[in-house]
């Protein structure tokens, strides 16, 4: 396959040359041995203070720089030997800078009160004014200077568990040969998987399901202690911090209160008898005499839909024209500007993400497929690259990283809009069996998959905080027991499933797939605003991304429209759950 340069993304709008990159290196270790000199020393004067602060967001930024055009270059290429030397001499700076400006929050919250907030009367630091609150609203839970020297050196030993996990479940594991559709022998791998599952051939469905499964349950006592050290060591960080739980530990970053954690099971709890109907019409459109959980995935409709690139952009622009004549605008330019490499080829790196670098513009790695999931892909990249876009266009560099919490919203509401936009405009009944499917499928996924893990996250924080071990044969009762709840009586919750926790990575960083519940539920209420209200509902929605990180995400979403803090944004996620399941009963009969 040829690659054009337009199917490429222009690193050399980062660096034009390795020359280039060199001499920011070069200025990036300068500014990183120019930290010492602050160190002891905020106190002195409003100048000093700045000017550290000022230092470390210059220092951040550059080796934000350098350290992303060396990964994308290696991403380029993994096979590249001048990439893979590039990004070995830049990766350790990260660690260093994290390392040389370590003193400056400890140091800020042992000044008198009074210190920082008279400095509020320098207009200097307005800029800084969000970033200092959100310092000392740390004080409670930041130790003494010689604490968090002990904590940061426990550092190391922290990432145990998150290692032997991965050496475990990416390098131990062999998983055995099944035949395929055509009776073909072919290795299980977790990256096909899935689309093993989807197969149309119920014996290739149930053969991968067992094969894969009895492969982790040979290691389940292994799995349970990797996972049983995680949340112990969530756990010691907590208590260490003076926070009153694992999870509220969590959620102190983004300041997000437990009560929104809870109303998102309870909300998700109070309508499970939504997913229990779609299970009932899965069964009946396959037409099986039991509902097993290696169903769970095959497509309810059987479309072979070829969408090339150009089609899946032209889509795209189709279905965010609602935003606007210059969103729409900016879109098409950045695609059309070297924002995105598109296909796949040997050595590039798998998946899909987008970076953003400061001052230049947002990339996107992507692995395009001549089909509707890139498709989706492609828009859930390009709505995290038009937050980053605006909001670096609006905001200091140090706010311009959107927090997760609201960039996922960013991300799918790009996805929704798109859907939303095929929706209305397919008519072939099949295609739209397959799209209704689809879409009830990201829901399945993400609001109530995604909520059934934080449950057990809470559940196993709680044990575990309660001086119990996490046992086995309890991880297993308790998967088996939600799964139970969650998918209803017409499912066959299979006793293979109950080892499905020992592969999911997302459990060794406690307290996070809640956020993909939130984001959908936000992104579902935000889309359902902007096609019913139209320019004002636009206008707050452009607004949010343009702020970034500048304020708490709780705060950022409500004044795009969406309280968090309420159950509605859930219920309204939910309702349009109900609504595609209203709509393919009918076409299903």
């Amino acid at each position: 396959m040829i690659i054009l340069d337009k199917e490429l993304w222009r690193l050399e709008d980062i660096y034009q040359n390795q020359e280039e990159w060199e001499k920011s290196l070069k200025r990036a270790e300068a500014l990183l041995g120019d930290m010492e000199r602050f160190q002891g020393k905020l106190g002195e004067s409003a100048d000093t203070f700045f000017d550290a602060l000022d230092s470390s967001a210059q220092l951040e930024e550059l080796i934000v720089r350098v350290y992303s055009y060396a990964r994308m270059k290696l991403d380029e290429d993994n096979s590249n030997h001048s990439s893979q030397a590039l990004f070995g001499r830049v990766a350790a700076l990260l660690t260093r800078m994290e390392t040389a400006i370590s003193f400056i929050v400890p140091e800020i919250l042992a000044l008198p009160d009074g210190f920082v907030s008279g400095l509020r009367r320098d207009e200097r630091f307005a800029a800084y004014s969000h970033l200092l609150d959100d310092i000392l609203r740390q004080k409670p839970h930041t130790l003494s200077r010689a604490e968090e020297l002990l904590v940061a050196r426990a550092g190391e030993m922290a990432r145990t568990p998150d290692e032997v996990f991965k050496m475990l479940n990416n390098a131990d594991l062999a998983f055995p040969v099944i035949r395929d559709d055509e009776g073909k022998e072919i290795e299980i791998t977790k990256g096909n998987f899935i689309s093993l599952m989807q197969s149309k051939n119920r014996r290739v469905r149930l053969d991968a399901f067992q094969a894969l499964y009895a492969t982790y349950r040979k290691l389940e006592n292994t799995f349970a202690a990797a996972l049983n050290a995680g949340v112990k060591r969530d756990i010691f960080y907590a208590k260490v911090r003076k926070h009153r739980s694992a999870r509220s530990a969590s959620l102190f970053a983004d300041k997000i209160p437990q009560a929104v954690y809870d109303s998102l099971v309870r909300t998700v709890r109070a309508n499970l008898g939504e997913m229990h109907r779609y299970m009932r019409l899965r069964k009946k459109v396959l037409g099986l005499d039991e509902l097993h959980m290696y169903d769970i995935y095959v497509p309810l409709a059987d479309v072979k839909w070829r969408v090339p690139y150009p089609e899946a952009v032209e889509m795209l622009k189709k279905g965010v024209a609602v935003m606007g004549d210059s969103y729409g605008k900016t879109l098409a330019e950045g695609l059309d500007a070297g924002w995105a490499d598109i296909y796949e080829r040997k050595g590039k790196t798998g998946g899909a993400y987008c970076d953003s670098i400061y001052g230049v513009h947002p990339f996107l790695l992507l692995n395009y497929q001549d089909n509707l999931d890139s498709a989706f892909t492609l828009a859930h990249e390009m709505g995290h690259a038009l937050h980053f876009y605006y909001s670096a266009a609006e905001q200091p560099f140090i706010y311009s990283n959107p927090a997760i919490f609201t960039a996922e919203v960013a991300s799918t509401v790009h996805e929704s809009l798109l859907m939303e936009y095929l929706l209305q405009t397919v008519t072939d009944a099949h295609k739209k069996i397959y799209l209704l499917n689809y879409y009830l499928e990201i829901f399945r996924g993400t609001l109530f998959r995604q909520t059934m893990f934080a449950e057990l996250e809470t559940i196993i924080h709680e044990k575990a905080e309660n001086g119990e071990a996490l046992t086995s044969h309890f991880l297993q009762e308790v998967y088996h027991d939600l799964n139970a709840a969650y998918h209803g009586p017409e499912m066959v919750v299979d006793a293979e499933i109950d080892m499905e926790w020992a592969r999911i990575p997302h459990f060794y960083n406690a307290f996070y797939v809640y956020k993909y519940a939130t984001g959908l539920s936000a992104a579902v209420s935000l889309v359902r605003q902007m096609l019913s209200e139209g320019e004002s509902a636009v206008a707050r929605y452009v607004s949010f991304l343009k702020k970034g990180g500048s304020d708490y995400p709780l705060a950022l979403l409500q004044e795009a429209g969406v309280d968090m803090t309420s159950p509605r944004p859930v219920q309204d996620a939910v309702n349009r759950f109900s609504g595609l399941l209203d709509e393919l009963e009918a076409l299903c009969g």
